[in-house]
């Protein structure tokens, strides 16, 4: 005769509350597109320029770090317009905790003297 028995205490750990928990924590994490598209609505409201594009993008201990590109002053023509790259910041949540601009530049100018075009 054998001693098993079929049991709620021995069912898999996926039901367990710490596989509850962390299941949760995942959903509250926004995907990294979720958290550029956020990060360009949000550096668009607050500044009243058009969020062209993202450069670039990091995920910190905090949160993430992205480069956004934002065109700044409209000329004609259209490759004498001003853009700036923003350096932006969120939380783990995807929400901008803070943004600086840290270049401008004229659309049809490449800037040579930096690595990586930045």
């Amino acid at each position: 005769m054998s001693n098993t028995s079929n049991t709620s205490g021995s069912q898999s750990s996926s039901n367990s509350p710490k596989s509850k928990q962390k299941d949760a924590a995942d959903e509250d994490v926004p995907s990294p597109m979720e958290v550029l598209r956020n990060a360009r609505t949000q550096l668009a409201e607050l500044t009243g320029m058009v969020a062209e594009s993202v450069s670039s993008f990091e995920r910190t201990e905090d949160g993430w770090t992205l480069q956004i590109e934002v065109l700044e002053l409209v000329r004609v023509p259209d490759t004498m317009s001003l853009l700036a790259s923003y350096e932006a910041t969120c939380d783990l949540q995807g929400e901008l905790t803070g943004y600086r601009r840290v270049r401008r530049y004229e659309r049809g100018r490449a800037d040579s003297n930096r690595p990586g075009g930045r």
